[in-house]
């Protein structure tokens, strides 16, 4: 291009296309030019070394990326979750044991927990007469009498701190497609509950009735009603309103209908039956410990395929959220918790707020929750946010995922089937992170709730789990 040429660049409107940050495009704009601002970013934000691993893993031969991936999203979507009974966690969850405690998200110290999980364990020491009062559970936890696991580790999930001990009666939830199982304790409420982190003599007297009188009573239903089919339940909860993590009014309705025929026929006293049924109808949230275990047994059943990139594991502890891949079965992949953007209760705010805890984003990870945010509006006034950016939400997830399920449908979406699958590569390369809805659980032990909101998970446990993944694969 000649002097001339360049100078008639200058002499005529000039129309600029901005890539990336807007500041650019606005100097421009002030400036009177014409501009199109494109909002880019570059592959895996730059990272270099996840590049280089999305590159190899391009070009690799070695192993069938996308066969792997068709075989664990076909498990994912064929699965059958079926509620088919409630046991005792010592004698029903796989390697349970009196001086076991399970809790959320990945492996962690009792020194190194967050207040929330601190308080569950000290509660679920005095629940099980192990300890008589917060400062003796304390001293118990230190020891080396009490041992810590994931409930992931034993085929389990648990919401928020996700404490489980022997006596705690749990769903037992079969993926009828696999034989393979998962377990879930019953859901207390809202408010001062355990899995919040409280340990107040209500919340050991409400899980020692849910043990000796609700539990009973439920499992005694369930064998009159037969299993429930928790596949059409959710696909049921979805069409009405519900997305089967923090919205659930439908799920726990449905629960009650299925079960309050056969309710009315037991022998136990009308009060206690009142009682139970009582206790559903208050509880919106009951139907979560059905969701979860029904996610965790249908995401169980596509890991350990070898060379697949498909996430069957998120998960947090309230210091590190991690995840595990389907061809890296039983490797973590974790970075810091993340802080939830949300509403508050009245008389709480950011200041008193825990860093994200929970297992329930098995929810997400299975195709619903979160991912599924456009089936249930309403649900932003819990969370945050407007109508119309929860149907963002789930617009975004197809971009990270490899299908979209036959069974779990949007209507406002003309009836699409929820993203599924998610792909560790897409979420590297398009920095497009899996969106979690959740409850936020006060910073300090023995308070509870103290709203919910949205939260974004660790960049780097992702790129980590597709670094790793190259260098076992390439």
């Amino acid at each position: 291009m000649n002097t001339k040429e360049v100078l008639s660049l200058f002499q005529s409107d000039i129309v600029a296309i901005n890539l990336g940050l807007p500041g650019f495009a606005e100097n421009l704009v002030g400036f009177g030019a014409d501009v199109v601002n494109v909002d880019w970013q570059p592959p895996a934000g730059g990272n270099l070394a996840a590049l280089k691993a999305l590159e190899r893993l391009e070009k690799s031969a070695r192993v069938d990326i996308e066969a792997a991936n068709a075989e664990a999203v076909r498990r994912i979507l064929a699965a059958e979750p079926m509620v088919i009974g409630i046991g005792k966690a010592l004698d029903t969850v796989p390697g349970m044991a009196k001086d076991l405690v399970l809790h959320s998200g990945p492996p962690i110290s009792w020194d190194k927990m967050c207040g929330p999980m601190k308080g569950a364990v000290i509660g679920g020491l005095i629940y099980e007469g192990l300890a008589a009062n917060a400062k003796e559970a304390e001293e118990l936890a230190a020891s080396e009498k009490i041992r810590f696991d994931p409930c992931h580790h034993h085929n389990a999930v648990g919401p928020m701190a996700g404490v489980m001990t022997a006596s705690m009666p749990v769903w037992i939830v079969e993926n009828k497609a696999f034989g393979n199982m998962a377990y879930c304790t019953l859901n207390e409420g809202l408010g001062k509950v355990l899995r919040y982190g409280a340990y107040s003599d209500e919340v050991i007297e409400r899980l020692k009735w849910i043990e000796k009188e609700l539990a009973p009573i439920l499992s005694k239903a369930l064998e009159l009603h037969g299993p429930m089919d928790m596949k059409s339940i959710i696909a049921q909860i979805l069409q009405m309103g519900d997305e089967g993590h923090n919205r659930n009014r439908a799920g726990t309705s449905i629960i009650i209908r299925e079960l309050a025929p056969h309710l009315v026929m037991l022998d136990y006293p009308k009060e206690k039956l009142s009682r139970a049924l009582a206790f559903l109808n208050a509880n919106d949230h009951f139907f979560l410990n059905l969701s979860m275990p029904s996610a965790k047994c249908s995401v169980d059943a596509a890991a350990g395929i070898e060379g697949s990139t498909i996430i069957t594991t998120m998960a947090r502890n309230g210091v590190e959220f991690g995840i595990k891949l389907s061809g890296l079965s039983g490797q973590w992949f974790t970075g810091p918790s993340g802080v939830v953007d949300g509403l508050y209760l009245p008389g709480f705010g950011p200041k008193d707020a825990a860093r994200d805890i929970g297992d329930s984003v098995i929810t997400e990870t299975a195709g619903f929750g979160g991912f599924a945010m456009a089936a249930a509006p309403a649900i932003v006034k819990f969370v945050g946010g407007s109508p119309e950016d929860a149907i963002a939400v789930t617009e975004n997830m197809y971009a990270i995922t490899n299908a979209e399920s036959e069974a779990y449908r949007i209507p406002v979406l003309d009836f699409r089937g929820t993203p599924s699958g998610i792909d560790v590569r897409k979420v590297v390369e398009t920095g497009i992170l899996p969106a979690i809805n959740t409850g936020i659980a006060h910073k300090e032990p023995g308070i509870g709730m103290v709203g919910a909101g949205l939260v974004k998970p660790p960049e780097n446990a992702f790129r980590d789990a597709l670094i790793a993944f190259a260098e076992k694969y390439v």
